[in-house]
């Protein structure tokens, strides 16, 4: 995949978006230092009025406004008062959308990243979005910032230092998405999952809306849990 076409995805449907950033490499640049993660399983949400489980169904608020906004750009919330979920805003123009990020592997920044948990979980350091969320550094502050889709991820030791290029004193964070690595011949393809959406109630979390997508067999990715009052 050239970066000009993982690019070309953020103006489509979520759900390929979902499916397409499988594999990406991110790269979270943060004061305390930076990680770059593969993702393993993320999440689709879909336009005001037609996915009841998206923060966008009921309309534009000031919380959700950056799901209406420009491609490109991050949108982070609050769940449980306590874990900040990372998602990557993509839709055509005109809607609204985007894509939670559930889980993920550790390229490099690992022991940042283990800090930040606050213990080692091997596997399933980043399983979950609001583990993921934690490994990253994410903070409120770090929603409607650009999402920078690069070549390949940027030199990044195992505690998280970076060049000095990458530092971004004036802004909370950096986001920078790169195409997933090139295949090794050797290997099979890698085997996508779909299904329900993780906890969603009522008919967004139900098989209308096949909508989490995953690496299979990944150790990190996810448990699932059903949402409440999911028709059968």
């Amino acid at each position: 995949m050239t970066p000009e076409r993982l690019a070309a995805a953020f103006d489509g449907p979520s759900p390929a978006l979902a499916a397409t950033l499988l594999g990406c490499r991110l790269t979270v640049v943060a004061p305390d230092g930076a990680v770059t993660v593969r993702l393993t399983e993320t999440e689709a949400y879909g336009n005001a009025g037609a996915d009841p489980g998206a923060h966008s169904f009921r309309g534009r608020t000031e919380r959700n406004a950056a799901l209406f906004g420009p491609p490109r750009r991050t949108y982070v919330y609050l769940n449980y008062g306590i874990h900040r979920c990372l998602n990557l805003v993509g839709h055509p123009e005109g809607e609204a959308g985007g894509v939670l990020l559930r889980a993920a592997e550790v390229l490099a920044g690992g022991d940042l990243a283990v800090a930040r948990r606050g213990r080692d979980t091997g596997p399933k350091l980043l399983s979950g979005p609001g583990n993921l969320g934690q490994g990253l550094g994410i903070t409120l502050e770090m929603g409607h910032a650009p999402v920078e889709i690069v070549a390949s991820p940027p030199e990044v030791s195992d505690d998280g230092g970076t060049p000095a290029r990458l530092a971004a004193p004036a802004a909370p964070a950096r986001f920078l998405l790169a195409p997933p690595a090139p295949r090794d011949p050797a290997e099979p393809p890698t085997e996508v999952v779909t299904g329900p959406r993780v906890g969603v109630s009522g008919e967004g979390g139900s098989v209308r809306f096949p909508w989490r997508f995953s690496v299979a067999g990944h150790r990190s990715v996810s448990a699932f849990r059903r949402g409440r009052n999911v028709p059968d």
